[in-house]
């Protein structure tokens, strides 16, 4: 099982539907939250994406995704193998503030070489809008069942993964603004069981030519490095330790549980993993690129030299790239996040 990698660009090739399976439920603005339940499998998967809606390519690969599995017969070994529970887009309303941007791509190429899309720098820094703490849908997660302050996305969406529980793996596709190199995050108590994980993605991202992301942030917000390339995933309650430490109780009190959390509160022993694609990838400051320091000050600084090289480069639009600044092809970062699915789906097994 596990065998998606030899179907990698027959799902990329499959025009994504933004609706279809089932409406589980309406955003706070009467927006359709739709859902997939695919095959009939003993290994239950949960796949989410759009959590943060200033990262879309998450959720256009679950579209691609479902789209391509309800496309084949009932015998397809991904389907009698697993059972796949898809919200492809948790949260339509950040995905419609986010349209004007996320929807006007550049032509770039892969790392094939082949034509690929990629995104806008200026249209993004003007255009993406992100929910702050409290609003924040991957941590915002019903604490009970009768948390009825969580967002209705959010209690749509715990209702229909409770109805499949529990797990075996539960990924939430995530993105970055911008980073020197991809990043992964996994399940603590996981960390012994994804060996051969974290060598067959370093190594497909080295092969399409990626650097890792490496960073310590020795476990703020629970953070802490695993290895190049691999973290731990973040906590709602070292979220919350975070911010009180800060002498910040009123948002550390904003922090829910997050969707891995979630997941793992329906029993079993999942495995949880987020892919952290970077929309733009930055070269060294070494070698002539930004600053890049993980965190809210690094992250303002990053800004502030980036408003300056749009600046710049509306002049000379070639500079983009002499300034160490590209757009990474978004159907590379949809194959590295079906190779950490492909890559999770081995580490759990097959039955």
């Amino acid at each position: 099982m596990g065998a998606l990698e030899p179907v990698f660009e027959k799902i990329l090739a499959t025009p994504p539907r933004p609706d279809g399976g089932v409406e589980i439920g309406r955003s706070r603005e009467g927006r359709p939250i739709d859902a997939w339940r695919l095959g009939t499998g003993p290994v239950a998967i949960s796949l989410i994406a759009g959590c943060h809606a200033d990262e879309p390519v998450g959720p256009e690969l679950l579209r691609r995704l479902c789209a391509w599995l309800a496309g084949r017969p009932a015998e397809h070994p991904l389907l009698t193998g697993y059972r796949w529970s898809v919200v492809p887009h948790v949260n339509p309303d950040g995905e419609q503030r986010n349209a004007g941007w996320s929807r006007a791509t550049d032509s770039v190429t892969d790392h094939r070489g082949n034509p690929d899309r990629g995104f806008d720098l200026a249209a993004y820094l003007d255009g993406a809008v992100r929910e702050p703490p409290g609003d924040d849908v991957e941590f915002g997660f019903p604490r009970r069942v009768d948390d009825t302050g969580a967002r209705p996305e959010n209690r749509a969406v715990a209702g229909f993964l409770a109805a499949g529980g529990p797990y075996r793996l539960h990924a939430s596709l995530h993105g970055m603004g911008f980073a020197p190199g991809i990043w992964f995050l996994l399940e603590e108590t996981w960390e012994e069981r994804t060996a051969a994980l974290r060598q067959a993605l370093a190594g497909r991202a080295r092969s399409m030519g990626y650097p890792l992301l490496d960073v310590d942030r020795r476990g703020e917000k629970g953070f802490r490095r695993i290895a190049e390339g691999f973290s731990t995933r973040p906590d709602s309650r070292a979220m919350t330790a975070f911010f009180e430490s800060r002498g910040e109780p009123d948002t550390a009190a904003l922090f829910r549980p997050s969707s891995m959390e979630l997941a793992r509160s329906l029993g079993g022993d999942p495995l949880t993993v987020v892919s952290e694609m970077p929309l733009f990838l930055l070269a060294p400051a070494a070698a002539g690129g930004p600053p890049f320091r993980p965190g809210t000050a690094g992250g303002r600084e990053l800004r502030r030299w980036l408003d300056r090289l749009v600046a710049e480069v509306k002049e000379h639009p070639d500079r983009l790239a002499d300034r160490g600044v590209r757009p990474m092809p978004l159907g590379d970062q949809m194959r590295l996040q079906l190779a950490l699915i492909e890559q999770a789906l081995r580490s759990v097994g097959s039955g």
